[in-house]
């Protein structure tokens, strides 16, 4: 696929790839559009991650930076490495790529898949800017405090409002058990749900009448897996998805669910934690059976609204209100607006977002 498939009138507005032979920095930054202001999304590292997944997940942060009404666009950058490196290793080639974008200052990075709060001070220290930071040097670290499964918690306090799903009670799956998968399922657990089913990068597991969640999360701090936990049964990642539930939540890499795969699910809701979890056409068969999916830009925009609050000074209690404020309302209207009009919540959500974009694209300067 061409460069060219993924232009249109809301962007990219720009593309690099970057190297340094020195740190074998291979990488690549889309900024999709910056019309609301500076784009804002994160540094991903992954040994596999491509070109296309960079354009995909920077479209991603331009409707979700536009859904959640900030003054910012949407971009993304990915570093093609192994993300287990050492984290000496890690730090150099991080700061290999800052110096590759210090001059790029209509983008903002931020923690993703392989980066943390740490990463993003080391960034800051080479070009001047970055969100997620520690608390050290004035940050709001986002992930420590589970703002992006927070907001999807806030997202599925909405969907039980409205479809008569009750929290308390409810199964949970939940498929990439990183920063956003761990938060959601604590979260949710304290409103009375219970995770049954989980999966990380190295394997899976179920248990039918839930998982001790404190023991579960003390292992992963270990540096243990799902893999190697004692509780629930070892089930295949592919199995994962027929795990029965009322709640599931794609908290890992894009297109886990897929025409071939989707008709597995035994699931009310899918809510979703990761960018472009899903296909189009999957997102479709869910809807014919009945299952409402909350889409990723809506859902899962907790961890940059943070970021947001966060650059422009604000404090964590701050940051917290307006991720409840802001994704409540976004699905609300979401989910009312899809009933009324019979659409998908997706199409709904995608045209509310562009115009937002186009509305705020119409005050720059074309001459």
């Amino acid at each position: 696929m061409t460069d060219f498939a993924f232009l249109d009138e809301l962007g990219p507005e720009k593309v690099l790839e970057v190297y340094d032979p020195a740190t074998g920095l291979k990488g690549f930054v889309v900024i999709d559009n910056v019309a609301a202001g500076p784009a804002i999304g994160g540094v991903r590292i992954a040994a596999d991650v491509s070109r296309e997944e960079c354009f995909r997940l920077a479209r991603a942060m331009t409707l979700k930076n536009a859904m959640a009404g900030l003054a910012h666009g949407g971009g993304k950058s990915a570093i093609v490495a192994d993300p287990t490196m050492a984290p000496a290793e890690k730090i150099q080639l991080i700061r290999a790529f800052g110096h590759a974008i210090r001059d790029l200052e209509d983008y903002i990075p931020g923690p993703d898949m392989g980066t943390n709060e740490q990463y993003m001070a080391h960034l800051r220290d080479v070009t001047g800017r970055a969100v997620g930071l520690p608390v050290e040097v004035g940050g709001i670290p986002l992930d420590e405090i589970g703002a992006t499964g927070f907001g999807l918690v806030a997202a599925l306090e909405v969907v039980s409002e409205l479809s008569e799903l009750e929290l308390a009670g409810a199964r949970v799956v939940v498929q990439g058990f990183g920063s956003v998968g761990q938060h959601a399922a604590r979260f949710l657990e304290e409103r009375g749900a219970r995770l049954v089913g989980v999966a990380d990068s190295h394997g899976a597991r179920q248990a039918e009448q839930g998982f001790d969640l404190e023991s579960l999360l003390a292992h992963k701090r270990s540096g243990g897996s799902v893999a190697d936990f004692t509780e629930g049964e070892a089930i295949t990642p592919d199995e994962l998805l027929g795990v029965p539930c009322e709640i599931w939540i794609p908290a890992a890499r894009p297109d886990v669910i897929r025409a071939d795969n989707v008709s597995r699910m035994q699931t009310r809701v899918v809510v979703q934690g990761a960018n472009i979890p899903a296909t189009l056409e999957a997102e479709r068969l869910l809807a014919e059976r009945g299952v409402l999916v909350i889409p990723d830009f809506v859902a899962n925009a907790g961890g940059v609204i943070c970021a947001a609050v966060e650059y422009h000074d604000g404090s964590q209690a701050q940051a917290m209100a307006t991720i409840a404020a802001r994704i409540r309302g976004n699905v609300r209207e979401v989910i009312t607006r899809s009933r009324a009009e019979d659409a998908l919540p997706r199409s709904v959500a995608l045209a509310i977002a562009r115009e937002r974009v186009e509305r705020a694209m119409s005050f720059r300067r074309t001459a």
